[in-house]
């Protein structure tokens, strides 16, 4: 065992589990700080809303829960485990390969109990400031406060690792026109149950897994709705799987009378824009004076998506990544920083790490992908997987992981089946043949 940390890890949800077990494993002193009394982060459903449905509004009261009632799974649980802790079927839970949000959340309440991980929370407590101590790397300031009290606590730290997801602060586009256009706005956060939307014409701007998922649950009430994604080989058609969903690619722009034009030719008049566009990075609790910024959906600069060259080794962020195996993407990050600041594994200097920051940035600009793509991992995710799991002495990403996100992705495209119709024995016999020496 290495040299021992204390290290602040700020959030309790998958991130923050994962992070604080591998410290915990490598003889670090952790402290987890959660603001809500459980652990889950995203995977806590709260049915309440906030009162602005588009989140702008600055004095509006935060909800944390992105989590709407219906929601399931877009990975399935073969996936969506940690590789020497799977996510297993229970008898007494919810038995389908693409799990609803309950079961997940049973999981990592058992993960945290079975590494005796609550012992290392501080729940209902805030962190509402980090910063350097008189600009020192290794010595960090945590103020923090718990639910119910106006005092601050201040405690310092040598590092922070932020955990605190991306899925609070709402990402909207711009719409021609929606200054004027009378209908009601809502973006995806601020969902919950479709009765609201029940014989209403909803817009759904977005084409990710949620806006489908979104989608498929209102349409059991909606008169109709219309998806628009950026897609331009898209034409305005409806769905073959249903009678009540369309087809549109972008939307030109929005008026009065509640058209809505679509850059296909088509229009309709909507009762509702729905914005599944996703979530800015936000992060109002950290000051590193300008060294790391979060702009255009691109946290940086940030070393293989995970540290911050002038801060590293002493600040670091797990989860930053996008359209990934988000549970071994969280495994494979937590696992190399707890290694990094164990002494076991060493950083290349800041002007390499650097260097291979700039170099990632120029990549993008030659494949034409803007800013906001920074973190998307595919289509390099096994590439990226490969090369953490050589940092922790790991075998390659397996190939049945490989193919079965494959696989998913493809099923997506078969809005409501591809989750029911999921060959469970197939895939059994993929990963059993997979597992022999």
């Amino acid at each position: 065992m290495g040299q021992s940390v204390k290290v602040a890890v700020i959030g309790a949800g998958v991130a923050g589990l994962s992070t604080a077990r591998e410290f915990q494993r490598e003889g670090h002193q952790v402290v987890v700080f959660e603001r809500n009394d459980g652990v889950g982060g995203v995977w806590l459903y709260d049915p309440k809303v906030e009162s602005d449905p588009i989140g702008i509004d600055p004095s509006r009261e935060i909800i944390n829960s992105s989590l709407y009632l219906n929601m399931r799974t877009n990975l399935p649980r073969q996936l969506m485990g940690f590789t020497d802790y799977p996510f297993v079927r229970r008898k007494s839970g919810d038995p389908r390969t693409f799990p609803g949000h309950e079961e997940v959340l049973w999981f990592l309440n058992k993960f945290a109990e079975d590494f005796g991980l609550a012992e290392l929370i501080r729940f209902n407590t805030e962190v509402v400031r980090v910063e350097r101590v008189d600009g020192k790397n290794e010595e960090w300031v945590v103020e923090s406060k718990t639910r119910g009290s106006d005092s601050l606590s201040r405690e310092v730290f040598q590092a922070i690792v932020v955990c605190v997801g991306h899925c609070t602060e709402p990402r909207l586009t711009e719409v021609p026109g929606i200054e004027n256009w009378p209908g009601y706005q809502i973006h995806s956060h601020n969902y919950r149950v479709p009765e609201p939307f029940r014989g209403q014409v909803v817009v759904v701007i977005g084409f990710g897994p949620s806006a489908i998922d979104i989608s498929r649950d209102i349409a059991e009430v909606a008169k109709e709705v219309h998806i628009v994604t950026r897609n331009p080989d898209v034409r305005a058609e409806k769905l073959e799987s249903h009678e009540n969903i369309w087809h549109h690619y972008m939307v030109e722009s929005v008026h009065e009378d509640h058209l809505v034009a679509f850059k296909d030719g088509s229009s309709i008049h909507a009762d509702v824009i729905f914005y599944c566009t996703g979530y800015n990075y936000h992060y109002p609790f950290l000051e590193t004076n300008g060294i790391v910024t979060a702009v255009d959906n691109c946290v940086g600069p940030l070393y293989k998506h995970v540290f911050p060259p002038a801060l590293a080794p002493w600040l670091s962020f797990i989860g930053i990544p996008q359209k990934s195996v988000v549970f071994h993407t969280i495994e494979l990050q937590s696992k190399w920083v707890a290694h990094v600041l164990s002494g076991k594994v060493l950083l290349p200097d800041e002007k390499e790490m650097m260097t291979d920051v700039e170099r990632y940035y120029q990549r993008m600009g030659e494949h034409g992908l803007p800013k906001h793509y920074t973190h998307d991992l595919p289509p390099n995710e096994a590439e990226y997987f490969n090369w953490l799991r050589a940092q922790s002495g790991l075998p390659s990403f397996e190939e049945w992981r490989e193919k079965m996100l494959a696989e998913c992705l493809r099923g997506r495209a078969n809005y409501d089946k591809h989750r029911d119709e999921w060959n469970d024995a197939y895939w059994d016999g993929i990963i059993e043949v997979a597992s022999i020496p």
